[in-house]
């Protein structure tokens, strides 16, 4: 069963600012009927994410067919170009496919959810510069209440369920961030797991720090947090992916809320062919937003964007497309919407 993030609180803006569960979402998340659902379609009889045969200790990465040799010249991402910014913004639905409980993304097929986006950027376009790219930001590994299959308290979806998805998105011109919630597991051995998703031109990495557990910590209990050391072993991977596929630039979202969930984040490391960005994902009242945002904002490391999400039911009130982009400031670079 999935967990929710929810609720809101004050505090003190190096430690804990915006967030802790409240009972009702939590209870959503443990006892909903259609996320017990949505996970029994993405495992098979015997737990493991798309297999057969018994329980596995941890996931192992998912094959396909070789990939096509890399191109001679990198593809271009949605909206043209090699570049991601400044060239263009991106406004994203997030959540998981087969389930509302975890976001709008779920709330609706694919196609519907590829207008849905195209009309939230449309919005936003009228307060952007530059052209404003709808996207998908798709939860791929589910933070989860017990161990579960794998033993690390993180389910991973499918990438066979992902891939049409991913691959309607690409036809659509719309971009996609595949977030990784990994419990216990480390955020490289899950990136591997969607190695073949992650190689396509349109298709970017979210980790998020607050579902990332030491050793024997349980999600909800305190939020999560993730070294600059680790982050930097999975964007030499993926900068290795880059290059080795000739890709355009790739876009790394780190989510944040707190300054304590990325302790050393000034040691996070650029990397040629991706882009960096910290995302503001802190909810509550808009001068809480805005709190969250000030500290996330200082001592931000050179060439790392930043990005903003509004919350449908947790914001009180939710920003308009208008009030997110001239009110928070810089203008986020990124949008996203649970």
């Amino acid at each position: 069963m999935e967990l929710r993030r929810g609720g809101a609180g004050r505090g003190d803006p190096g430690r804990a600012l915006l967030i802790r569960p409240s009972r009702r979402a939590l209870l959503a998340g443990l006892t909903g009927t259609g996320t017990a659902a949505f996970l029994t379609a993405c495992t098979s009889s015997d737990g493991t994410p798309g297999g057969t045969g018994a329980p596995a200790s941890s996931p192992a990465p998912t094959r396909t067919a070789s990939p096509a040799p890399a191109p001679t010249t990198a593809p271009e991402l949605p909206g043209g170009g090699t570049r991601l910014f400044p060239g263009r913004r991106m406004v994203a639905l997030y959540g998981t496919p087969g389930t509302g409980a975890l976001g709008m993304l779920g709330e609706q097929d694919v196609d519907e959810a590829i207008a849905r986006a195209a009309e939230l950027a449309a919005e936003y376009q009228e307060h952007s510069r530059e052209p404003v790219i709808p996207a998908f930001e798709i939860i791929s590994t589910v933070a989860t209440a017990a161990p579960g299959p794998t033993g690390h308290y993180s389910t991973p979806v499918d990438p066979d369920r992902l891939r049409a998805w991913v691959e309607a998105a690409g036809e659509a011109d719309t971009y996609v961030v595949l977030d990784l919630q990994p419990g216990t597991a480390d955020f490289l051995s899950q990136a591997r797991m969607f190695e073949d998703l992650l190689a396509r031109p349109h298709v970017g990495l979210a980790l998020d720090p607050e579902w990332r557990l030491r050793p024997g910590q349980r999600h909800m209990r305190q939020v999560g947090q993730v070294s600059a050391a680790e982050v930097n072993e999975v964007t030499a991977w993926l900068a290795g992916l880059v290059t080795a596929h000739r890709l355009p630039e790739k876009l790394v979202i780190l989510h944040q809320f707190q300054v304590r969930m990325i302790p050393d984040r000034r040691d996070v490391e650029s990397r040629d062919g991706l882009v960096l960005m910290v995302h503001a994902d802190g909810h509550g009242t808009p001068d809480q937003k805005q709190e969250t945002w000030r500290a996330l904002k200082q001592n931000l490391p050179a060439g790392m964007r930043l990005g903003w999400k509004n919350f449908v039911d947790e914001d009180h009130p939710t920003f308009t497309p208008e009030q997110t982009m001239t009110m928070v400031t810089p203008q986020p670079w990124f949008v996203s919407y649970q």
